[in-house]
Parts: structure tokens; sequence; C-alpha cells
């Protein structure tokens, strides 16, 4: 993939993330609070080690990413929510 193609879908990942975290935080807060507690159940990988990728296994690197971008998307919700608070 060239570096102009990877740029690309690296903009594309962070617009949809963007447009996530908004969503998640313009849900009211009874529908909100679920899928907050949803990310953050699967901010940590849970593979069953006391250090979680430290034993390099088949997927892991694919889990890690998945997790970071959850973490990532909580995270932006939260900062959202937080600037919707001030006045």
């Amino acid at each position: 993939m060239t570096d102009t193609a990877l740029a690309t879908l690296e903009a594309r990942l962070v617009a949809q993330r963007r447009l996530l975290a908004r969503l998640v935080a313009a849900l009211e807060p009874q529908a909100r609070q679920p899928v907050l507690d949803w990310l953050d159940q699967r901010e940590t990988l849970r593979d069953g080690q006391e250090d979680p990728g430290a034993v390099p296994a088949e997927g892991v690197g694919q889990a890690l990413t998945v997790t970071d971008e959850f973490r990532m998307i909580l995270r932006l919700a939260q900062d959202r929510l937080h600037e919707m608070d001030q006045p």
C-alpha cells in the first residue's frame, strides 16, 4: 500500500471514529450509558494473561488494535460529553 493510500485510510478511520464518538455522546443518558459501559469493558484485551499481549500469540496484534480503537472511541465520547457540560 502506498503512503498516500495509508494516509487516506487513516484519515477515513479518524473521521469514522469521531463520528461514532459524537453519536454515542448524543444519545439520551439511559441509552448512552450501556454503550459507554460496553466500550469500557472492551478497553482491555482479555486473553487470560497477567500482562495482555505480552506473550505473542496468533491474532493478538489485531485484537490489540481493536481494543485500542474501542479505547479511543470511548475517550472521544467522554471528551465530547465533557465539552457539552461546559457552559
